[in-house]
Formats: C-alpha cells, sequence, structure tokens
C-alpha cells in the first residue's frame, strides 16, 4: 500500500498535466510556477493571493473607552420623569390601520395607562422602556431568541403583527427619525449557533446592548461550549471584552424538570476574577435599572440573567414610574415590612421568585419577628451591601438562605462561603450557623409531578420561618 501511494501522481501532478493537455498552460510555464513558488518561499513572500497583507480600518472598533476599569456595581441610570413619560407614549402608539390582535390591544392599552400613572408598571413595560431610553441615548438594541418578539410568556409584544394582511409593525423602530438600530429576531432551534453568534456580535459591538434571551432557561443547555469556551474565560484567555446579556427564563412553578431551571449553579461554577455577571431581579424597576447599567457604565462583562415567568404577571412585583426616574440596580433589596429591626430575630435570604412565597406566608402567618432579604446580585457577590442591609438587626439569632433549588443545585454550594462571611461579620459564630432550606437533593433539576411541586414548595417555605 505504501508503495503504491509512494508511487501515484501527487495532485499537483496531475492537476498540472491536465492544464497542460488542456492546452491552458504549456509544461514549460507549469514548472516556471513551481520555481517562483519555492522561490517565494524561501524569501519569505506571501504566497496566498486572496492573503489580506493591510487590515482594513474602517471595520475597526474602538474599545478604548472600555478598557481599564475596576468592577462597580453601582451606576447612575435613573432617567428624567418628562423624559421617561414621552418616550413611554412613543412606545404604546401604534398607527391607524395596523389591526392588532385583541390580547395584544389589551396590553397596548394597559401600558397607556401606566404611561399616565393610572396602573402599576409591570415588568413587561419597565423592560421596553429600558430599551427606549437606551435607543433616545444613542445605543442600538439587539435582541435574538426563540420567540423574542412576543416574549415566551406573551409579556413583551416588541413586533406588533396586523390581523388584516401580516405585516408587522415594531414601535421601538419608530421612536424618533435618525434614531439607532432597534433589532429583534425571532432565532430557529439551535442555541449553540445564535448564542455563538450573539457572543462575537457583542465582541465587536460596545455601544450595543445586545441580549440573547432562551425560551426557557434550561434551552441553553444546547449551547453550554459557548458559555464554557468564550462568554466565561474569554477575558482571561484572550483579554477579549464583550457586553453580552443572556436572559433565562428561570423559576419553579410546576412545570417539570425541563422547564423550571436555568441552571443557575452551572454559571455560579463558573464566575471568577469578576469575569461575569449573575443577577436575579425580581422586580420591573430592578430590570430597568439593570439593563440601562449594562451599558451606561463603560465596563464590559457578559450579564446573566435569571428573568422570571410567573413575576411577570405577579400583582405584588410592581413598581412605579418613580423607581425608574429616581433609582438604581440595587444588589441586595433589603426587608420592605417596616418591621422593627430590634424584633427581628430571624432573618431569611433569598433570590427571586420564592421571596413572595415568603412573604405570603408571612402575611398569613402574621409573622412580625423575621425579615426576609433579597438578594439580586450573586456575582460579584456584594457583600458589603448584604452587610449593610443585616447589621441593624442587633437582635438577630438565626441566618437562613432559601432557594427553591435542590440543595446540590443554585446557589447554595457556589455562594454560602460569602454569606457565611457576611454573618462572621455581624456576630461571631454566626456564619457557622447558617441554615439551609431548600429541596432535598436531586440529580433533575425539578420533579415531574404538580403534586410533588407543590408539596416540595410548601415544605422549603415552612423550613424557611421554622428550622
Amino acid at each position: 500500500m505504501y508503495r503504491k501511494i509512494r508511487d501515484h501522481a501527487s495532485s499537483r501532478m496531475l492537476y498540472a498535466q491536465r492544464l497542460v493537455e488542456q492546452g491552458v498552460v504549456s509544461e514549460a510555464e507549469a514548472e516556471a510556477m513551481i520555481e517562483t513558488y519555492r522561490e517565494d518561499l524561501t524569501a519569505g513572500n506571501h504566497v496566498a493571493n486572496a492573503l489580506v497583507q493591510e487590515p482594513n480600518a474602517t471595520l475597526f472598533v474602538d474599545w478604548k473607552p472600555y478598557l481599564g476599569h475596576e468592577w462597580s456595581g453601582y451606576a447612575e441610570t435613573g432617567v428624567e420623569m418628562k423624559r421617561l413619560q414621552r418616550l413611554a407614549a412613543r412606545m404604546c402608539e401604534v398607527p391607524d390601520g395596523i389591526d392588532v390582535q385583541r390580547q395584544v390591544a389589551k396590553i397596548y392599552e394597559d401600558r397607556r395607562k401606566m404611561q399616565a400613572g393610572g396602573l402599576a408598571l409591570n415588568w413587561g413595560f419597565a423592560e421596553t422602556l429600558a430599551y427606549a431610553t437606551l435607543l433616545d441615548e444613542g445605543h442600538p438594541v439587539r435582541i435574538t431568541g426563540q420567540d423574542v418578539g412576543r416574549g415566551t410568556f406573551s409579556h413583551r409584544h416588541a413586533v406588533v403583527h396586523n390581523q388584516k394582511d401580516g405585516s408587522t409593525y415594531v414601535p421601538l423602530q419608530s421612536l424618533a427619525d435618525g434614531q439607532p438600530r432597534f433589532t429583534i429576531h425571532d432565532s430557529f432551534l439551535s442555541e449553540e449557533a445564535v448564542l455563538a453568534f450573539e457572543y462575537g456580535y457583542a465582541t465587536t459591538a460596545p455601544n450595543d446592548l445586545v441580549i440573547w434571551e432562551a425560551q426557557f432557561g434550561d434551552f441553553f443547555n444546547g449551547a453550554q461550549v459557548v458559555v464554557d469556551q468564550f462568554i466565561s474565560s474569554g477575558e482571561t484567555k484572550w483579554g477579549r471584552l464583550c457586553g453580552l446579556t443572556m436572559l433565562l427564563p428561570h423559576g419553579y412553578e410546576g412545570q417539570g424538570p425541563e422547564h423550571s431551571s436555568a441552571r443557575l449553579e452551572r454559571f455560579l461554577q463558573l464566575c471568577a476574577e469578576h469575569n461575569m455577571q449573575v443577577c436575579v431581579p425580581t422586580t420591573p424597576a430592578q430590570i430597568f435599572h439593570l439593563l440601562r447599567r449594562q451599558v451606561v457604565r463603560p465596563l464590559r462583562k457578559p450579564l446573566v440573567v435569571m428573568s422570571p415567568k410567573s413575576l411577570l404577571r405577579h400583582k405584588e412585583a410592581t413598581s412605579s414610574l418613580e423607581d425608574l426616574a429616581n433609582g438604581h440596580f440595587q444588589m441586595v433589596l433589603p426587608d420592605q415590612a417596616g418591621l422593627e429591626a430590634k424584633k427581628a430575630k430571624r432573618v431569611i435570604m433569598c433570590s427571586g421568585k420564592v421571596y413572595y412565597d415568603l412573604i405570603a406566608w408571612r402575611t398569613e402567618n402574621e409573622v412580625d419577628d423575621v425579615a426576609i432579604v433579597r438578594v439580586e446580585q450573586l456575582y460579584p457577590f456584594p457583600k458589603e451591601e448584604l452587610f449593610e442591609a443585616l447589621k441593624d438587626y442587633v437582635n438577630l439569632e438565626t441566618l437562613v438562605w432559601c432557594q427553591e433549588e435542590p440543595l446540590n443545585q443554585g446557589a447554595w454550594y457556589p455562594s454560602q462561603h460569602h454569606m457565611r462571611a457576611v454573618a462572621e461579620m455581624l456576630k461571631p459564630g454566626l456564619g457557622g450557623q447558617l441554615k439551609f432550606a431548600g429541596r432535598p437533593a436531586s440529580a433533575a433539576p425539578a420533579a415531574g409531578y404538580m403534586s410533588v411541586h407543590t408539596e416540595q414548595q410548601r415544605q422549603l417555605v415552612e423550613d424557611a420561618f421554622n428550622l
């Protein structure tokens, strides 16, 4: 076999013979090409004619404004009230002649009431208004994902479909003449391909808000390699900055193991050296300020958001225009019940939707000596802010971390050392007594039966108050 291979004419020889036979080149010309090629190799010249010898300077991106910044979780993200109201009115306008589907028309009518102060703000309104303010400030916005025009849970409806002819209208593309691009694409079911493209896009567009949203949070599983090889480690390996935002719907509502968890623990395990941000906002104002912070700050780090599902329409998960105008993203939200600090003997720390289950249980059972504190940013972990939220509880005896996820998942294992450190700052020995309330360890993210889910949820909430 080796002799046959050695005696067989090479592809170059066969190709040269064919060209000579066809009269394309002479035998002497073919030999001259070989000699010229060898001479160029010896001289170190370029031998590939298509090789780019000089980069196209018009494609350069100026990253200098984004380099050398130390981590800071704070940014001025409030927006003047009159500008908020003006932009809110514009993003709710749909031209005459567009026949809007009945339920969508109701959503837009409610948003007009929110803009006028007649209704509390919900998640969809605050999120959309965040995009409008960024566009108004000169920042292009790009959103891709499997159902982003409508939103998996019908909260966004950034694209309005005309029921007469199937045409579409995007209000955020018509805020003002000459505005930056607002791009929104429903992408196909290849998470790896789409997320990889958006990562690359974000590394070349530092002035843009670039978002990839999973239909359900755990769908990013199909793009795990992109998270591991690029998003979490690209800056450390290559010095490559990226401000990509991932919106991953997350929360335990009885939908089973494939539609409950965005695998928060995987992201937290990858966190080090301030390489990315992992946040779990629980109010419309928080997502407004979080999205704005991602662009307003000159710092460019990937942002992973455990976004909600049922909270999109939860009657308690609302905000006001004043919260958007005057606030900022709070990495820790203190107790909202106005409890007398000296009376509190137990503090429950939590993130995400479970907060609303906890306050419902506290109200129903008339508990007045337990405070509930939300950690809205899990990485970089806000130790100082958490200490500030807890320091006034001078009679604190029990500190609990409550989560919906099983013991071996969620924030407990990756983040408990941060919580224990803060507890020790409050009272020596308290860190070692930190308690856990959540689901038992499980190989699957969630139970497959609604009855099991309901019982587990009831138990973990009660454990948070009674362990």
